[in-house]
């Protein structure tokens, strides 16, 4: 069956961090179009100037890339549709604007922000839901032309529909039926010119050609005045999917500011910036976050790749999804299983490097296989693996100390242990773990005591990876400068 390729978009603002709600939408409406065939298309929707923040806008396109989400056209990238930012499409807003008035289906406001305040308090004193009045949906066309030529400040209202129903169809819930007595006469055109995302993104999506409309539940509330506006302008409609909305870990309601801050602390985020920075893969993400409002297995490990062969909008669902980090560890681990070798060591080594510690690459493609299985996120390599960068180590005197035994005991393995290794000619796993382990059994001590004073000697620390395939990375010499340095260390305590 043929399957006419989709134009989708994800339009955020650029008022915050890219976050993983916007993440998730952008991946399906990737999905869709990559499915398809078609496009996938980056708009700005920077038409709230007082919320705006520096270099949000950029962070949202470099979140993308990172994520291996790249758009067909964008503000960087162009295409026939643009411009791709909604400040720089001003005269289309208001050129569609005007067709609203001349057609009957929005009216100049010139209802001051006082008056409207004012109204608001009143309709919440009376037990009413704050709503627009209708002060100037019935203004005489000549008073209001009259109005504005003497430069009275004013927005434009869509004009809804105040009898019957308005039946809108979407993709995951059916037919939504509203009383339109319950609507409201929006702004969709404020006194600067620019639009309300009413407007804008109703023609947005017309004038790009948007097939699919994917976005966040919370625009269910507006999804009969948009389903109106398009109407109005006689357009056909796109397909509406509203997608569900992430709830915090406990389950119950969305995610705050105090809930994402405790994450934090775990080293977790829902930001994706964060993150990036915090080891997390770019495929454990995306799979992790895909499974939140898609009805496949909860455990199915996908790549991107993998998630176009099996993407239909018919297997998503609307059922909110409670945040569950634990899973986005394991997804995340499970990916990092799946990297090459190469592919781990070049994605390692920015976390080495960032804490001061020259990497050699032949070292780093050796310690791979040792901490790769170790590995929940990419940033659990510096505690697996730095000491393998570091020309000295510096144990915790009391890490040195095994247990049952005594400071002078333990120099005295440490002192035997540099013996057998230094009357090794290479300190390969094959030939030193052999006469080791034949001290462990004549001495009457057991390996922890004894393996354990020489890892936390040559290592820096209790846990690390096998510690003889370990030593054999760190190299000969160092191992026994370190077993040296151990063993004077006890001899002070």
């Amino acid at each position: 069956m043929f399957i006419k390729p989709a134009r989708t978009r994800f339009a955020p603002s650029p008022t915050g961090h890219l976050h993983l709600g916007g993440a998730r939408t952008a991946l399906y409406a990737y999905l869709l179009a990559k499915k398809t065939g078609g496009q996938f298309i980056l708009r700005i929707e920077d038409t709230d100037l007082k919320r705006t923040v520096p270099g949000a806008e950029q962070e949202i396109m470099d979140g993308l890339r990172w994520l291996g989400l790249e758009y067909d056209e964008g503000p960087d990238v162009g295409g026939k549709f643009g411009p791709y930012r909604q400040t720089e499409r001003r005269d289309i807003y208001q050129h569609h604007a005007k067709i609203l008035v001349e057609k009957g289906h929005a009216y100049p406001c010139f209802c001051t922000p006082d008056r409207l305040e004012k109204m608001r308090q009143d309709q919440m004193n009376r037990k009413e839901n704050p709503h627009y009045d209708g002060t100037c949906r019935n203004l005489d066309p000549d008073e209001a032309a009259k109005r504005i030529a003497n430069s009275e400040p004013y927005t434009i209202r869509f004009k809804m529909p105040h009898e019957g129903v308005t039946v809108a169809h979407e993709h995951l819930r059916g037919d939504i039926t509203t009383e339109n007595k319950q609507l409201n006469d929006q702004v969709i055109l404020k006194t600067d010119g620019l639009p309300t995302y009413h407007l804008a993104a109703m023609v947005d999506d017309h004038e790009m050609q948007i097939t699919h409309v994917m976005r966040g539940s919370e625009w269910l509330g507006a999804f009969p005045l948009h389903v109106n506006i398009v109407r109005a302008f006689g357009w056909d409609e796109p397909i509406w999917i509203h997608l569900s909305v992430f709830l915090k870990p406990g389950g119950k309601g969305k995610m705050s500011k105090r809930e994402t801050a405790a994450a934090m602390k775990d080293g977790y985020s829902i930001f994706i910036k964060d993150m990036q920075e915090l080891g997390f893969t770019p495929e454990g993400v995306m799979n992790w976050s895909a499974l939140m409002g898609w009805g496949v297995a909860e455990d199915d490990v996908m790549t991107v790749s993998q998630m176009v062969d099996r993407f239909t909008i018919d297997s998503l669902t609307p059922s909110p999804a409670a945040i569950n980090f634990q899973k986005l560890d394991h997804f995340n681990a499970t990916h990092i299983r799946l990297f090459t070798t190469e592919d781990l060591t070049a994605r390692l080594k920015p976390y080495f490097t960032r804490e001061g510690l020259i990497v050699k690459d032949d070292v780093l493609l050796k310690m791979i296989p040792l901490i790769r299985e170790r590995l929940t996120t990419l940033d659990d390599c510096i505690s697996f693996g730095a000491f393998f960068f570091k020309e000295d180590v510096t144990p915790n005197p009391e890490d040195l100390i095994a247990k049952g035994l005594d400071a002078k005991q333990s120099a005295e393995i440490a002192r035997r242990a540099y013996q057998i290794l230094e009357a090794q000619p290479d300190i390969s796993h094959e030939r030193c773990e052999p006469p080791l382990r034949a001290y462990v059994e004549e001495s009457g001590l057991n390996v922890n005591q004894v393996f354990g004073i020489l890892r936390v000697a040559t290592t820096g620390q209790k846990i690390s990876p096998p510690l003889f395939e370990s030593m054999e990375i760190i190299g000969r010499d160092v191992c026994l400068r370190r077993i040296q340095n151990a063993i004077g260390i006890l001899e002070k305590l």
